[in-house]
């Protein structure tokens, strides 16, 4: 059975028109340029230089992209022949687990990365209805993105060292399904969408065991360790 697929927006930001399409196994090298400039700043924050977005190597990011249909997404967003974003999510039950959400540091603060998450958003497929992301505690240029876009903070997990890790969580509303979205062709044969307003979200609190890795706290049990859909992404 096929998985339903969402268009993907087209975005524009300067100094030029940025084009968010998913990505191919051909894109890995320049995604993994871009994910280790964007995730340095996080390394520097809090003095680990082991952070997976930082250690994964080309060979891991090449088996994502060669997954098999309907279990994840792997967008980027071009400027050009440029690659200057990159952001996952990986489908589990309801829940869309988005991560290493990276835009090139020359380009931060432009829109990029907000325009990443509505489209990796919008590329889940119906059975989504919750996405979840999370970040270091003292990230708050993350946070604040990942709230400005209607995410909710749930829990926060304590790490060995350092301040931990936040967790939040938005709901797919009916807005985000129907007069949210209007279709137009791209220019490479995707389909551009455009974004209405989000409508209001609701809190989540931690519950039971309904993820295997999703950060759910539960009885008897901690939250996920961090892995390929963690750290401080921007």
């Amino acid at each position: 059975m096929s998985t339903p697929q969402h268009p993907l927006p087209e975005t524009t930001a300067a100094p030029g028109p940025i084009v968010v399409r998913r990505a191919t196994v051909a894109d890995a090298g320049e995604i993994l340029t871009v994910q280790r400039a964007a995730y340095l700043s996080e390394a520097q924050r809090y003095a680990d230089p082991s952070l997976p977005p930082l250690t994964e190597t080309l060979a891991e990011i090449r088996a994502v992209l060669a997954q098999p249909p309907g279990t994840g997404v792997v967008l980027v967003a071009r400027l050009g022949t440029r690659l200057v974003g990159a952001v996952r999510a990986r489908f589990q039950g309801g829940t869309g687990l988005i991560g290493r959400l990276a835009v090139a540091p020359d380009l931060q603060g432009r829109g990029i990365g907000g325009r990443l998450l509505h489209a990796v958003e919008a590329a889940c497929p119906d059975r989504v209805r919750r996405f979840e992301l999370f970040t270091g505690a003292d990230s708050e240029e993350n946070l604040r993105l990942y709230r400005r876009h209607g995410y909710l903070d749930y829990a926060h997990r304590p790490l060995d060292t350092g301040p931990g890790l936040v967790y939040l969580e938005k709901y797919r509303t009916c807005s985000d399904d129907s007069a949210g979205h209007r279709e137009q062709r791209l220019g490479d044969g995707g389909t551009a969408v455009q974004h209405g307003p989000a409508g209001p979200v609701r809190g989540h609190q931690p519950g039971g065991p309904e993820h295997g890795e999703v950060l759910r706290d539960a009885p008897g049990r901690e939250p996920g360790t961090p892995g390929q859909f963690g750290g401080g992404d921007r």
